[in-house]
């Protein structure tokens, strides 16, 4: 069975320009890439828990924040691996200097014996419709595009 994961694009206009809030993964497989790297705050859930508050939980692990209002579905994508990720927008803003992360722990270097605590999430920042475009996991687009359509914003433009 393959995983699903769920997660929330906190969106948020600046001078009348969209900007989508995404966040950098913590660990030594993602600290030098940066283009293509970066993601929704999302985890995985099981068929125990709803897939929507799947993603409220993961957000508030992940960076720290509790999330309630409006949410809109969009629809699910598949990543590279297989992974379905469920997905809806959120109209919300914060700081991402102030972002806090839950951490893991991992055998690193590989076979060393020695274990290190990460955050699930280094960095998080606001980014405008085309650099999100460029920073987010590619399979991830859709769900840009896809919000775009659904408030009318060519361009991510008011």
């Amino acid at each position: 069975m393959s995983k699903k994961s769920a997660g929330i694009l906190l969106y948020r206009f600046t001078n009348k320009v969209i900007e989508f809030f995404l966040i950098h993964p913590g660990g030594p497989f993602f600290i030098k890439k940066d283009l293509g790297g970066w993601s929704v705050p999302k985890g995985e859930f099981d068929e125990s828990e709803n897939s929507f508050d799947a993603a409220i939980r993961e957000f508030k692990e992940e960076v720290g924040v509790d999330l309630s209002g409006k949410a809109i579905t969009l629809s699910p994508i598949k990543q590279k691996g297989g992974k379905e990720v469920f997905a809806w927008a959120m109209k919300g803003d914060l700081d991402p200097q102030n972002i806090l992360s839950n951490t893991f722990t991992i055998e690193w270097p590989p076979k060393s014996g020695k274990f290190r605590d990460y955050p699930e999430v280094d960095k998080g920042d606001w980014f405008d419709y085309d650099a999100a475009k460029q920073k987010i996991n590619p399979a991830q687009i859709p769900f840009i595009e896809e919000l775009i359509k659904k408030l009318n914003l060519p361009g991510g433009k008011i």
